[in-house]
């Protein structure tokens, strides 16, 4: 690859050869087409007027469509094909949320970079993905794609994801241009409607909701997406403080910003903008460089810019800016680099990494009496539930190119772990999850009675979570509920597997489980990382990225929630039945809590169970009086003191206890994932500076403020474990 000032060079040397309906067609985006290529999108591409296309999935047209634009256009511009690669192509992995649980960047890289060279090689060299909105209301169906409530988990993970996406170079045959996505606040759409208002005060933004992006362009990443939403009032397309002020100005972005999917002329409906070239003016104005399938810009641009409405600079500088990322990407080089080919079949490799990740995703939530693991004696086992054989709905969200031939279901990697001549009693009891026909009951209770133990596979079919697929209701869909009441009646063991693509409110249901694994929608490999875990060839380590709540009146619920002037820590977590009758008003004491479900989550953040015991220990500072930009050491002894070797994740906390603006109860500021031998100890130490410690004061200026703080680390963030510090000038 060219050094950058040979790339910056070559696009002014072409930008300077272009008519402005050729740099217009740069700042173009469309779908690609669905059947043979249309003789008018060949005459567009002969004109150079389109400058990216996604979802061209069929490998000749993608190569023909290549062909005309570097072979027939005046002067040989190729696109840029794109495609939605959120957790894998052909190889499916987790779901963004479930690679969270993993709580391990470095896993979630490979799986990015696994993803990036099948997509390459299938002809798509950008991708729509890592999504890091920050979520706190599962409600929202693109909690799925992204990794959780916490902005220092969410940017590890987005900075991870952007690395493995894109390599050390855009032009290796391995590596596509990745998009951080959606700038910005789109997570905190109200009352978890995908598309809704947002509106957070600055200072929160900045301390919650923009830092994962920030940890993404300080990565390197190539594009930013605008988001759907609007912000405060002002839709992101066309936001300036955001696109320009923070984004470029503050940060020093130099990628491109692409809109999405026609949001630019969703700033009509959004009662912004008065018609397509009001928003194709705003869009532009704003910093949106590409706009993905609406026609502002292919319909208005032209004139604006003639007009001088739209200065031809920002037109100038948007396709410079797009024109480097091809470069990068080595689009120009000779032969032309463009290949397209069917995916093949996942590699053992690919397989393999895919299994892996599922299995550190997956959270154990429960395990009574030790049920869990399963004793490999156990001479039969139900396998019962409407997710236990369905080799489509384990792939979750965004499967866009994954195949339920590849993936292994929970019912074949049970009989293949097992074997043939062991007796497995199996029945879906549903048709499908959402299915309220009970007429399988009897026969699934059955499958029960006639067994040891029953595995039990329940949850959410993959469409019901992801883009425009918020809920209401967090309840399990259909009559699952009533399956898992119906098959507790055989009173065999059950081991409860949640198969879902967020939060569900399960504290019903897990009263009838002895154990309980949540395991998201694992990919191709879900069936094998749930059968390792069952069977205790591995220890569950996944912990929690985001709070579940009780039910959905206690939504938002999350760990870093301020503490109000009458905290409940201290009051009965009073429930409505025992209330007395005729009680006296402030006889149950005045706090910040439901009467009927008091204030404490189903499963708090960072929350994971093990089939061996971690125990903390001598947490320690290097001082206990830090003098500000000086860096210090927190340390704690973590003992497995359990019978099998196993990963723990070593969560750290502070609290700032008296500030400018109030602080939340707890913020995570570090995390390592650690695997320790049965009674190995050892000593895990977080290298921190004041830094981490700071945050934006009412004029938006990031301050670190002297005082005291409480710090713990622990195993979730309830951990009782703390220490005190205080950071003096």
């Amino acid at each position: 690859m060219p050094l950058n000032n040979e790339i910056d060079e070559k696009a002014d040397e072409l930008l300077a050869k272009m008519a402005l309906a050729e740099k217009i067609g740069q700042m173009v985006q469309i779908a690609g087409p669905k059947g043979p290529i249309p003789d008018d999108l060949k005459q567009r591409l002969r004109e150079g007027k389109i400058g990216s296309m996604l979802n061209v999935t069929d490998p000749q047209t993608n190569l023909e469509i290549q062909r005309i634009a570097a072979e027939e256009s005046r002067l040989g511009i190729p696109l840029i094909m794109a495609r939605d690669v959120i957790h894998g192509f052909r190889t499916l992995f987790p779901i963004p949320l479930a690679q969270a649980a993993t709580w391990d960047p470095q896993l979630a890289e490979a799986c990015a970079k696994a993803a990036a060279k099948e997509a390459r090689s299938a002809g798509f060299q950008w991708t729509f993905a890592p999504m890091m909105d920050i979520a706190r209301d599962p409600r929202w169906g693109r909690v799925a794609e992204g990794f959780g409530e916490d902005p220092v988990l969410a940017a590890r993970f987005a900075s991870a994801m952007v690395r493995g996406f894109q390599g050390s170079d855009l032009s290796d045959p391995g590596s596509i241009a990745a998009c951080a996505k959606h700038f910005a606040g789109y997570g905190a759409a109200e009352g978890g409607r995908d598309y809704d208002t947002a509106n957070i005060p600055e200072n929160l933004l900045r301390d919650v909701y923009l830092p994962p992006f920030k940890a993404a362009v300080d990565a390197g990443v190539a594009t930013v997406m605008s988001a759907f939403n609007e912000i405060n009032g002002i839709p992101a397309t066309g936001n300036i403080r955001l696109l320009r002020h923070i984004l470029r100005n503050e940060w020093g972005f130099s990628g491109f910003v692409v809109s999405d999917w026609r949001s630019v002329a969703e700033m009509i409906d959004h009662g912004f903008c008065e018609d397509m070239k009001d928003a194709a003016e705003k869009s532009v104005l704003a910093g949106v460089d590409m706009e993905m399938q609406s026609s502002a810009y292919a319909d208005h641009l032209e004139k604006l810019a003639m007009e001088g409405t739209v200065p031809r600079t920002l037109i100038d500088e948007a396709v410079r800016r797009i024109l480097r990322i091809k470069w990068r990407l080595g689009l120009f080089n000779k032969p032309a680099p463009y290949y397209a080919k069917p995916a093949d079949a996942p590699s053992m490799e690919d397989r393999e990494l895919s299994r892996t990740a599922a299995l550190k995703s997956i959270v154990l939530l429960k395990n009574k009496n030790r049920l869990l693991p399963l004793s490999k004696n156990i001479r039969s086992l139900a396998v019962i539930g409407p997710l236990a054989d369905d080799p489509y709905e384990v792939l979750g969200t965004w499967n866009r190119d994954g195949r339920a031939e590849d993936a292994v279901t929970p019912l074949a990697a049970v009989r293949n772990f097992l074997g043939e001549s062991f007796r497995i009693h199996y029945s879906a009891g549903l048709d499908y999850s959402r299915s309220s026909d009970t007429g399988q009951f009897a026969r699934a209770l059955e499958e029960a009675q006639r067994s040891e133990a029953v595995l039990l596979f329940v949850g959410e079919e993959a469409i019901l979570s992801g883009e425009a697929h918020s809920r209401a209701y967090l309840n399990l869909p259909g009559s699952q509920e009533a399956l898992i009441a119906e098959i507790a009646r055989s009173g065999k063991p059950i081991v409860l597997v949640i198969l879902a693509g967020r939060p569900l409110t399960i504290g019903a249901v897990t009263q009838y489980a002895d154990a309980v694994l949540y395991a998201w929608h694992p990919g191709t490999m879900c069936g094998p990382a749930i059968v390792d875990l069952i069977f205790g060839n591995e220890s569950p380590s996944g912990k929690l990225p985001i709070t579940f709540p009780k039910t959905e009146g206690q939504i938002p619920v999350y760990h870093a929630h301020k503490s109000t002037g009458r905290p409940p820590e201290n009051v009965p977590l009073t429930m409505m039945e025992d209330i007395p009758l005729r009680a006296y008003q402030s006889s149950l004491g005045d706090a910040s809590r439901y009467l009927d479900i008091g204030y404490l989550p189903l499963y708090p953040f960072g929350y994971g169970l093990s089939y061996t015991e971690f125990v903390y220990a001598n947490i320690k500072m290097s001082s206990n009086r830090i003098r500000m930009d000086e860096p210090f050491e927190a340390s704690v002894e973590v003992t497995n003191t359990g019978g099998m070797e196993a990963e723990e994740v070593v969560q750290l906390y502070i609290r700032d206890l008296t500030a400018s603006l109030t602080r939340p109860v707890r913020e995570l500021k570090d995390f390592e994932r650690i695997r320790l031998k049965p009674k190995e100890t050892r000593t895990v130490v977080f290298h921190l500076s004041t830094d981490v410690l700071g945050f934006h004061n009412s004029v938006m200026e990031y301050v670190v403020e002297p005082g005291r703080f409480h710090l713990w680390i622990g195993g979730d963030s309830t951990t009782t474990l703390m220490t005190e510090f205080a950071v003096v000038r």
